[in-house]
């Protein structure tokens, strides 16, 4: 998989509930290993400040969605 086919995947927590697309990969240069995912939180529209990162451990599997083992907690 490429990671330019990461871009604006659709992210999923442990729960199942869509939270967000996935907007920037960090990966490793070294060992060519993805970092971090940067999703951009679907929450508030409004907020401009809607980025959180991820750490690519947490991330359970990659398909048609990506699914994270942790859940992002809705404020």
């Amino acid at each position: 998989m490429k990671i330019k086919s990461l871009l604006g995947m659709k992210v999923l927590d442990t729960n199942a509930n869509e939270v967000g697309k996935i907007n920037d990969v960090e990966f490793d240069i070294e060992n060519g290993k993805i970092d971090d995912l940067t999703i951009s939180l679907k929450k508030n529209l409004l907020d401009k400040n809607n980025d959180i990162i991820v750490k690519y451990d947490n991330v359970k599997n990659i398909g048609d969605y990506v699914l994270l083992d942790i859940d992002i907690a809705e404020e």
